[in-house]
């Protein structure tokens, strides 16, 4: 029994000691991952990928078309990641069930939810570089989709 109890109290002085040890190696070089800029740094870094949207070919074909706003190249550009899918609860591109309700509430609103954005959908899907118009011509592109017959719509 003596040996059972002096092996009890050596594990503890050793769990002790481990403990102080612990503490006096991480306490003043432990790096604070909340606040440490190399840290968010390599965080930002590593997402950047995934955070940024090529716009480009969008500026580009708008810019030099000077008949105003393309709405299938918005929509290719912006907006089919999600309407192609319906990522995130948005309505399919050509969809009639999907957009019906949507189209009841007029343009206005529709023009409203897609540059301000409207739920799961961020302000003009994602995309601060679209114009107000370019965005517009996207929802118009959308809409004339959705009211266009299936068959119209697979073929295109």
């Amino acid at each position: 029994m003596k040996v059972f109890v002096g092996i009890l109290i050596g594990l503890l002085v050793f769990m002790v000691l481990a403990i102080i040890g612990a503490n006096a190696i991480s306490g003043k070089d432990s790096v604070d991952v909340q606040n440490d800029p190399r840290v968010q740094a390599a965080i930002e870094e590593r997402i950047a990928p995934i955070g940024q949207v090529n716009t480009a070919e969008v500026k580009q074909e708008t810019a030099g078309g000077g008949g105003g706003a393309d709405g299938k190249s918005v929509y290719d550009s912006a907006c089919m990641a999600c309407h192609a899918t319906g990522a995130a609860g948005a309505p399919i591109l050509g969809n009639k069930g999907a957009w019906a309700d949507r189209i009841a509430k007029g343009n206005d609103t529709l023009f409203d939810h897609a540059i301000n954005g409207f739920k799961g959908m961020p302000p003009k899907g994602g995309n601060a570089g679209l114009s107000d118009e370019e965005v517009k011509a996207a929802v118009e592109y959308m809409v004339a989709k959705a009211n266009r017959p299936a068959a119209v719509t697979r073929d295109e």
